[in-house]
């Protein structure tokens, strides 16, 4: 198979992650899709998607064990050496510490977590190893024991940067307050900088005082900003989800699209590094790249915004509880 084209000149803004040296693409390839969360993926949609990404200037491409139960994974891990882009030339984040089986942080299993998934991406290194949804497990573990497990697998080359990710806010402070300054690089927060949430912001000061990377997932509110609406399962309250129904149906109708509007509304802030974004199609690769390259160009649909953050705020940062109780 040929190497991939080299970004298209329309290639996306990258962006400095915290202190790592890293640059990312401001819009970021979320692969959980491609474990098939969403219904069936084939290797060749795998391939030609990330292949897309690529030449669209996405750099950036983050996955874990726990999606798809390995399987997204394998397929990213397939669908890069399929694509023959030098390894250098982007950059890989996994996670460990969930797994389909339940949560474990413990030194022992994240240790062997990482050859599992180098396996699996058929790489010898991962640029970022993140624990998973820390706030299912005991936040002092993570600071005593696999933050200090993660610093040992640095020093053998095997992940080159580590990060935490979560649903609550204040994991993050509870963490980096308490392991030594820089040994936690990057942070993943989703579903709190969106159209109708932005809590995330308040705590960008501290996190850049602290000198880590800023990642922001699910720009969509996992389906809530969609003209689809969520999956059964999602966890937010029946108020939240009517009135991004509600707002939903409003740009329907005025024949705007709430989640090129959500997405593009996500990219505004620069400190955050990347926006990252579920996909698993050409199609959708391109439809992301665009909100971000118009946004860059033509700048937000402000009018739109507005009315949408009106419908939105009787439940403006409204979110859900997730984790267990820390003692």
């Amino acid at each position: 198979m040929a190497a991939a084209s080299p970004p298209s000149p329309a290639s996306l803004e990258l962006r400095p992650l915290g202190g790592t040296g890293l640059k990312v693409s401001c819009v970021g390839f979320g692969a959980s899709p491609l474990g098939r969360v969403f219904g069936p993926v084939s290797e060749d949609e795998a391939a030609a998607s990330v292949r897309e990404a690529f030449r669209l200037g996405i750099n950036f491409f983050d996955t874990s064990p726990y999606y798809g139960g390995t399987l997204s994974e394998k397929m990213l891990g397939m669908a890069l050496k399929a694509s023959g882009i030098p390894r250098d030339q982007y950059v890989v984040s996994t996670k460990c510490g969930r797994y389909k089986e339940g949560f474990d942080f413990s030194a022992e299993r994240v240790t062997r977590s990482i050859d599992e998934s180098l396996e699996r991406l058929q790489l010898d290194y991962v640029d970022i190893l993140q624990c998973h949804d820390i706030e299912f497990g005991s936040l002092d573990q993570i600071v005593n024991e696999t933050i200090p497990a993660l610093l040992k697998l640095k020093e053998t080359g095997k992940i080159r940067f580590i990060g935490i990710t979560g649903l609550p806010l204040d994991i993050f402070t509870y963490v980096l307050d308490r392991v030594p300054p820089g040994s936690v690089d990057v942070v993943l927060s989703y579903c709190h900088f969106s159209v109708n949430d932005n809590t995330l912001e308040d705590l960008l000061p501290y996190l850049k005082s602290k000198g880590v990377g800023i990642i922001s997932a699910s720009p969509l509110a996992m389906g809530l900003l969609t003209e689809s609406g969520p999956p059964e399962w999602h966890p937010a309250p029946p108020e939240l989800k009517s009135a991004c129904q509600d707002a939903a149906a409003f740009c329907q109708k005025k024949g705007k699209n709430i989640s090129k509007l959500a997405m593009q509304y996500s990219l505004t802030n620069k400190d955050i590094s990347s926006v990252l974004v579920g996909m698993n199609s050409v199609k959708q690769v391109e439809e992301n790249v665009a909100a971000a390259t118009e946004l860059a160009s033509v700048g937000m649909d402000q009018e739109t915004l507005s009315e949408v953050e009106a419908i939105l705020k009787p439940v403006k940062n409204l979110t859900w509880p997730s984790g267990i109780r820390q003692s």
